[in-house]
Formats: C-alpha cells, structure tokens, sequence
C-alpha cells in the first residue's frame, strides 16, 4: 500500500493543476453520480436477492399459466369460433411480444422492485409512477385467482364456497410469510407441474383428435367444418363474426396478463439484468409455442357451439379441457386436470400477494404511502405490506352471494383492464427513455442489453393497448347488452389513474420530465459499478435446462 501511495504521489508531482483539477473533477462526479445510484437502489438492498435465475424465468412463466388459459379458453372458443381463437390468441400475442422487448430493455438499464411502477416515476413523471402504483395495488388485491379456485372446487362438491376461501386463503397467507426464495421455490413445483399439464392436454388432445379415445371417434378438423371455422356475436355475417373476435381479445388479455410479472422481482434476484433479459426472452417463446399448440389442439376437439362452454353452468365443468375429455370416455382424467389447475390458480394468487405487495413497498420507498410499509424482517419480507394485502382476500366471500362464474367474470375484466394501463405505460416508458438517450447523447447500443425493432415494438404495443382498454367492454354498448357491472369493471381503471394522477400533481406539484431532465448517467454508472458474468455455456444435455430454467 505504502509503495502504491508513494508512486502517486511521484505521478501528481509532474500533474499540472489543470491535471489536478480534472482528476478532482472526475472524482467528485463519481462521488455525485454514486449517491445518485445508492438513493435510486438503496431500498432494495434490504430485500432478500436470493431468486436465481432459474425461479425468476419460473415464477415468470407461472403468472402467465394460469386459469385463462385452462378456464376461460372454452368461453374464448364459443365467442371467436375455431378459427378466431387462434386469430385473437396470435394478434394478442404480437402486442404482448412487443411490450416484452420494451419492459425488459428499461428493467436491464433499471432492474428494481416493482419495475414499471418506479419506471414510471423516472422517466416520465412521479405523480404518473404513483397513479400506477395505486392501480396495480388495486388490481392485484381483488383477488381473482382465489374466486378462480372456488370455481374449480365446485367440479367436486357443492360444499359452500366460503369454506374454501378460509382453506386455500390461510395456504396463500403461510406460503407469502417466510423468504421470497421459499415463495420461489414453491412456485418453481407448480410450474413444472403446470408445464407438464400443457404438454399432457396436447397429447391427450391429439390422441382425442385421432380417434384414441375409448369412444374411437376420429375427429380431425370436423368441427372445424361443422359448425364452421368462426362464430357469430352481436351481428350476423362478417360484422358478427369481427365482434366475435375482437370480443375475445378481451379473455386473451387476460389469459397472457401475468407475463409482465418478470420485471417486478428485479430488485430480489442475484444478477438482475441478465436474469431478466434471460427470463423475459425464454417466457415468450415457452408461452407463445405452448398456447398457439394449446389452442389449436382445443379448436380441433370440442365444437364452439357446445353447450357445456357456449352456456356454461356456472362450474368448471365449463372448462373446455374438461368437456373434451368427458366427451371422449376418459373418466379419470378430468379429476387430475382439475388438481392442476386448483395448483395454477393457487400459484397465481400467490403471484398477486407478491406483486402488490412489492408495489406497495415500492411506493412507501418513495414516501408515497406511509414509512410503515418499509418494515422488513430479517428474512428480508416486506411483512406489513404482504399482511395488508392478504386483507383484502376475504373479498373473495363474494362468491357465497353471487355465482361464482359471475364473479370471475367481473374480476377478470378488471384484470384484463388493468393489464392494458399497465402495457400502456410501460410502452410509454420505454418511449421516454429512448427520447433521452438521444437528447443526453447516448445511443441504443450503450444498454446494457437491447433487442432489434426495440423504438418500434413500443409504439406497436402502446397503440394496440389503448385500442384494446377503450373497446374492452364494448357489448354494453350495444342494445339489449346493457351489464352496468360488466361496464364498470371494464372502465373503472381509467377514471381511478385519472384521479390518483390529478391528485399526485396537486399534491406533489409535478411536471412531466423533459428528455434532458431524466436522470440517466446514474443508471449507466450502476450498469459499470455492478457488473454481471455472462451464462455459462450449456452442452450436451444442460440444455434441456430450456424447458424450465
């Protein structure tokens, strides 16, 4: 150390002050732009960074399985028609891929909890970071999965749905109250069985299709024929058969409505960039091969015209995989589905404890909700914020008073329309950041990781997003569809961040954030100051470590 210390010393001997002056210079900007950094990052240190990589592309790909895909796909069917479904399921699917490459550009730049969230509130502007926040915590409170797994209970037993509210909301309450890595680990169970169910309902469908079954009746595209490739809603003729798609773009929204999940857990992952940029790429393309395989297997073996999904009872006998198998002479199956389902649904709703209550801690951070919501345990669990949010799961008793498929269906649409606000602002987001990377002279190729068509992709997934959240509810709109609950839970969340956003610029006396206001140099010195080792390279049989990792 002494010999370091003497020959710089020697060194600044011959320096000029201008020299001198520069070094200073530099070393004060560092000091600046480090605390800069540390303010930006400094509450999420406190939280447990145990998820590897392997559970984030995890629990990513498990907030996207889930009862939209197993419950909803057969009222997508009835709506859209054969043909239509897997037009919807594509379209959708084009915004979502779209949207993955904006979050996930400014999550690797800024890889925090809560992601698009804080986002938000540093590049465009903070009262927009707070209305968000408020809606999210809204959104993931009313609990959609926990209604979803009465509905899955009822195929069983026509015990009252207030028994299993208690049950699996006490299972959700235990899973959420030890370490996130726990929360991973369990999550990681339920994917793999959940990936296993997509790959068995493929094969079990095709084998159906093919005339394996025990009733042996091959079926190939028959229903595809007959009733016809479309389905009719709202009108006749090719209107008809356009409102019957657009229509069930509304339940696709909500079947891909958790893949936007893989930012929120950045700040608790060991290497955040690369996990995300890893997770977010591999969770699109599993998502996309699954449901597009899903979906045309499904088209092929139950007609849109049955009635056990075009008027279902109100159970998840109503569940399209359910009905094909029924129909087909396989008794025992259709228990086993269910179970994993009931699994899917559970992990969801786990998912919804983890996201909000995220948010809310995010927002206290900020000293946007009370400092209370800061508490963490020595585990590193924001506790206070998971409890408040376990709170809200006795809503779900909603479903003793009402039919349960009522109630999902009103969830679902606050769902679906919160989805949309959430993928419009992170395309606004993204925007934001690219208009001040070129205004503060950076370029795309300083990211830390980027994807082609990145400025494209937002715009694409920004328009369709809002077209989607202004049409949503669009049959209350036509005669004799009048639902004001249907109405409400489609178009609640645009007058709730209107409000939440109005307020947050009284009370705080914000302004939008000019390109050369956003503060990007301390995001880039973090990028230096933290770097991440590159994967490894897989051989041989690691990679088959794709499938689940």
């Amino acid at each position: 150390m002494s010999v370091d210390k003497t020959q710089n010393d020697e060194l600044n001997i011959h320096k000029s002050p201008k020299d001198l002056t520069s070094v200073t210079t530099k070393t004060t900007e560092n000091l600046d732009l480090q605390s800069q950094a540390d303010e930006i990052f400094y509450h999420d240190s406190r939280l447990s960074s145990s998820l590897s990589s392997r559970l984030i592309s995890m629990i990513s790909l498990v907030g996207v399985i889930g009862t939209g895909l197993f419950l909803s796909s057969g009222g997508t069917l009835a709506t859209a028609g054969p043909l239509g479904m897997i037009i919807s399921y594509i379209f959708v699917a084009t915004v979502i891929g779209a949207n993955q490459i904006a979050v996930t550009e400014v999550t690797c730049l800024m890889p925090i909890t809560s992601g698009y969230i804080r986002h938000a509130e540093h590049f465009v502007d903070h009262s927009l970071g707070f209305a968000m926040g408020i809606c999210n915590i809204y959104s993931a409170v009313i609990p959609t999965e926990l209604s979803a797994v009465v509905l899955i209970m009822t195929y069983w037993t026509d015990l009252s749905p207030a028994v299993f509210v208690t049950i699996f909301g006490i299972v959700i309450v235990v899973i959420n109250s030890y370490n996130v890595r726990w929360y991973g680990e369990i999550e990681f169970c339920f994917g793999v069985l959940k990936i296993l169910l997509v790959i068995c309902l493929i094969i079990v469908g095709l084998v159906i299709d093919l005339g394996g079954a025990p009733n042996h009746d091959r079926l190939g595209f028959r229903y595809w024929k007959d009733p016809g490739l479309f389905s009719e809603r709202y009108a006749t003729g090719s209107l008809g058969r356009f409102l019957g798609i657009w229509k069930s773009v509304g339940t696709a929204v909500y079947t891909f409505s958790g893949i936007q999940s893989v930012c929120l857990l950045a700040g608790e992952s060991e290497y955040p960039r690369r996990a995300i940029y890893r997770a977010a790429k591999r969770v699109f393309y599993r998502i996309a091969i699954l449901y597009f395989t899903t979906v045309l297997v499904l088209s092929m073996i139950v007609s849109h015209t049955d009635l056990a999904i075009s008027k279902p009872d109100g159970t998840a006998r109503g569940s399209a995989f359910v009905v094909a198998i029924q129909r087909s002479g396989i008794k025992v199956l259709p228990h086993i589905v269910n179970a994993v389902v009931l699994t899917s649904a559970l992990s969801a709703a786990n998912l919804d404890i983890i996201r909000s209550s995220r948010i809310i801690y995010a927002l206290a951070s900020k000293r946007q909700l009370p400092k209370i919501f800061l508490k963490v345990n020595n585990y590193g669990l924001p506790y206070v914020a998971v409890a408040f949010c376990c709170s809200f799961l006795p809503l779900a008793y909603m479903t003793a008073n009402a039919t349960s498929a009522a109630v999902f269906s009103w969830f679902q649409n606050i769902t679906s329309s919160c989805t949309l606000l959430n993928w419009s602002i992170i395309s606004i987001n993204h925007i934001s950041m690219s208009r001040a990377l070129r205004a503060q002279g950076y370029t795309r190729d300083d990211l830390p990781y980027k994807f082609a068509g990145g400025e494209f992709a937002a715009y694409y997934s920004l328009f369709f997003a809002i077209i989607f959240l202004l049409t949503g509810g669009f049959p209350v709109f036509i005669k004799g569809y009048w639902q004001f609950s249907t109405f409400f839970s489609s178009y609640f969340i645009i007058p709730l961040v209107l409000i939440f956003y109005t307020f947050g610029k009284l009370f705080w006396k914000t302004k939008l954030k000019s390109p050369h206001d956003v503060p990007l140099k301390p995001l880039f010195f973090d990028v230096q100051q933290r770097p991440e080792p590159p994967y490894p390279k897989l051989k041989g049989w690691q990679k088959l470590t794709w499938l689940w990792a």
